[in-house]
């Protein structure tokens, strides 16, 4: 019998899980043994999954896990240099050339164990299955605007903390911009769903927008129109040959840009498309100022859809489970795939 076992997250303010109470009932309907973690920050409480007819198990437990239980989570695993015996079903960021990443192939390559990545979930045509993407793109405009607005009152922005939907996180943002004339953005990677999802929110919220996508972004760059709006959101995951959007002279170059957004947030990849900063920023400090004067803040942060921990996992889930019910068949389909695709990153570990 297939056992998947939901981990609970140990990052902190990550409260997402990927299997929703509901889903797990109908892994359970079609014969797979679900196993979830307690929790003490899960978004969506253990009860349902109790209901559901679920095993619990104690928090953090999944070391001890029986060898042919798969292991799903989201985030990163504790960076304890550990061999993974495992199967693992999470985001791993670990096929980039990441520093991170490759410490985390080393690890599966010396315990025998597997990985699959969810962000390499994909069909037959190449694309990806189930993504946090709009979510992602929604809250890093969030983040953005509440950057620009902490700099309109001469400060870095503060802390962000979850909200419990969307329609809190909007009147957040209009009490923080309440009063101040609007800037303007530019999304690349327009037409993708973090494009989406960022146009979204600044549509909400009043902001114009520039779309760009491939089209406008074809020629290589570079490009000095990013520089004449006042926030910039990239949308755009880095891969071999993406352009650079931003130079390492745009600090200093003239320029209108005081906030960029960089939602895709990959600044540790070779082929990072912002080349005026190295690392990604938090919830307790959002903002990482890389110029004083004019002020130029990124925010980067990895895992924005847990600003709004339950709404994103309900989307989330729903586009995963149906690949969830083939886990049976790991060997095939878009299991088979991700395997092949760690089986020649680990290869190089």
């Amino acid at each position: 019998m297939t056992h998947l076992w939901v981990r609970a997250e140990q990052r902190p303010h990550e409260e997402r899980v990927g299997l929703t109470p509901e889903g797990a009932a109908a892994l359970i309907k079609a014969g797979l043994r679900v196993t979830v973690e307690a929790s003490s920050t899960r978004a969506i409480p253990i009860d349902g999954y109790r209901a559901a007819g679920c095993e619990i198990a104690a928090e953090n437990l999944w070391p001890q896990a029986p060898a042919d239980a798969i292991i799903f989570g989201l985030k990163e695993l504790p960076e304890d240099g550990t061999p993974l015996t495992h199967r693992h079903i999470m985001f791993g960021h670990a096929y980039k050339g990441q520093p991170a990443g490759r410490v985390l192939l080393q690890r599966f390559k010396a315990g025998g164990g597997t990985l699959y990545d969810l962000e390499y979930l994909v069909n037959e045509d190449g694309r990806r299955v189930a993504a946090f993407g709009y979510w992602a793109g929604y809250a890093g405009a969030a983040v953005s605007l509440k950057c620009w607005a902490a700099q309109q009152r001469g400060a870095i922005a503060g802390p962000v903390r979850k909200v419990p939907s969307k329609a809190a996180l909007l009147d957040q943002l209009a009490a923080e911009l309440d009063g101040l004339s609007r800037p303007r953005a530019i999304i690349i990677g327009a037409l993708g769903r973090v494009g989406s999802g960022a146009a979204d929110l600044c549509t909400a919220m009043g902001v114009a927008v520039t779309r760009w996508d491939m089209a406008e972004t074809a020629s290589g760059g570079p490009f000095p129109e990013v520089l004449q709006h006042e926030i910039f959101l990239n949308c755009i995951l880095a891969r071999p040959g993406c352009p650079v959007f931003v130079p390492a002279s745009a600090k200093t170059d003239p320029r209108k840009l005081t906030v960029i957004g960089d939602i895709a947030c990959d600044p540790t990849s070779d082929f990072s498309p912002i080349k005026v900063y190295d690392r990604a920023t938090d919830w307790d400090a959002p903002a990482l100022r890389v110029h004083d004067a004019p002020p130029l803040d990124v925010t980067a942060i990895d895992n924005l859809p847990s600003l709004m921990p339950v709404e994103s996992s309900e989307d989330y889930a729903a586009q995963l489970l149906p690949s969830l019910l083939t886990l049976p068949a790991l060997d095939a389909g878009v299991w088979g795939r991700a395997k092949a695709e760690f089986d020649r990153h680990v290869a190089n570990a």
